[in-house]
């Protein structure tokens, strides 16, 4: 069992930037994939960055890549999500999720590869 519990979120201009973290409870953190989730209001979840157990191998919708960055520390059970040049089409609820060991990339992509998800935290990105 894991727990997650993020926190970072907030209200931002357009162009600026906040980072979100997810503390995991539990020994065996190192042993699962993360992913970064978001909900806008109407909207299905949708996937935002993943990562590899030891933090090889990144995984980013297209829409982010290049302005968010998902990283972890496997000695805090915390992973993070940077998120620079925010703009308002970010605005949603952020959820982290947790993955027993993933072994096809895509795979990543996917909620339903997901055990576990925290409560999610709230993004607004005012223009």
């Amino acid at each position: 069992q894991v727990q997650l519990v993020e926190s970072g979120g907030g209200l931002v201009q357009a162009g600026g930037s906040l980072r979100l973290s997810c503390a995991a409870s539990g020994h065996t953190f190192s042993s699962y994939g993360m992913g970064w989730f978001r909900q806008a209001p109407g909207k299905e979840r949708e996937f935002v960055a993943g990562i590899s157990r030891g933090g090889g191998n990144t995984y980013y919708t297209d829409s982010v890549k290049g302005r968010f960055t998902i990283s972890r520390d496997n000695a805090k059970n915390t992973v993070y999500l940077q998120m620079n040049s925010l703009k308002p089409e970010d605005t949603a609820v952020y959820y982290c999720a947790a993955s027993p060991p993933i072994y096809y990339s895509s795979s990543y992509f996917r909620s339903g590869s997901y055990d576990y998800w925290g409560q999610g935290t709230q993004v607004t990105v005012s223009s």
